[in-house]
């Protein structure tokens, strides 16, 4: 009898174990860099839980990629992109889990939606090299100037979120005579962020148009000669959504990822690598948005047609 007893309550135990494990379930979450951020959240929510976080951390290009091939079979539990429109491509397709965490309180409306919140905001500039022998740019239109031929690089609105949300808005406002100024000055359009930064740091190019403020003051704090210019008609912030997807089977702790990105402190590691946080109680040494004029991008086209009309003028 006691031998019994002692199986059973091995038995029990052994449940007990597996029903701990399949409620805290490892969360994976595909992002958008910076990796060193998601890295960093997905130590520190991993530390304050004891839920691991798997991180599959590249493009906005190749995360959305990823996600289109793993679509009959999903893995992702959370999605982080760099671009708004992501968000509300995933909340047309009823793709996203409706959860507002508590620790949105602060987080502007704009920043947040049903179904997806703003980890953090990015800011779309012109980055320059000082030592480049050019002339410091104070708006988009100077990188058109004789003095920058040859010289420019941008981003594929393809590959880069950032990108993509400044053309919607150059699209929305009438302004594609500045993308065209750009094409006839000879600018390259050079793939993702960091292949348009790479050549303006080694000294080949002189400015990257629509350079991202977070990877730009990122490098200069590193040392390199290059300078993030927030230009004087205006730019765009990019939203960087995080997002539940409602095929995760793994929503509760899902949502507790959410809860400790909005945490003060998870808030604070988005800060580090000089991203605008999304709550306003969060204060860092930057410009936050409230100090930059913002381009609207009301009425842009669909983002197939807003792509078409890039291609049609860089092709």
């Amino acid at each position: 009898m006691e031998t019994v007893m002692k199986r059973l309550s091995f038995a029990a135990l052994a449940l007990g174990l597996l029903a701990s494990t399949a409620a805290h379930a490892d969360v994976t979450v595909y992002s958008a860099g910076p990796g060193a951020l998601i890295k960093n959240l997905a130590a520190g929510f991993t530390e304050k839980t004891g839920i691991k976080a798997n991180v599959f951390q590249a493009t906005t290009g190749k995360v959305m990629a990823r996600l289109e091939a793993e679509a009959s079979n999903p893995v992702a539990d959370v999605v982080v992109s760099a671009s708004w429109g992501t968000a509300t491509d995933f909340a047309a397709k009823d793709l996203l889990l409706a959860y507002e965490s508590p620790n949105a309180e602060t987080v502007p409306d704009f920043l947040k939606m049903e179904g997806a919140v703003a980890q953090g905001v990015a800011g779309l500039i012109i980055a320059w090299n000082t030592e480049s022998g050019t002339p410091k740019p104070a708006d988009w239109s100077d990188l058109a100037k004789p003095e920058y031929k040859d010289l420019v690089t941008l981003p594929d609105p393809a590959a880069s979120g950032g990108t993509y949300t400044l053309v919607e808005a150059f699209i929305a406002n009438d302004m594609t005579d500045v993308l065209q100024g750009l094409k006839d000055n000879g600018a390259i359009v050079a793939g993702a962020n960091k292949a348009a930064l790479n050549p303006v740091l080694q000294g080949a190019k002189a400015a990257v148009f629509a350079g991202v403020d977070y990877i730009t003051m990122g490098a200069a704090a590193k040392g390199e000669t290059i300078e993030a210019i927030f230009p004087e008609s205006g730019t765009v912030v990019a939203p960087r959504p995080i997002m539940i997807l409602k095929s995760s089977q793994n929503q509760d702790d899902a949502k507790k990822f959410i809860d400790y990105v909005l945490s003060e402190e998870g808030q604070q590691a988005v800060a580090k690598v000089n991203l605008m946080p999304s709550r306003t109680d969060i204060k860092v040494d930057r410009p936050l948005i409230g100090d930059l004029k913002l381009l609207s991008n009301e009425g842009a086209p669909a983002r197939d047609d807003v792509l078409a009309g890039f291609k049609a003028i860089f092709n």
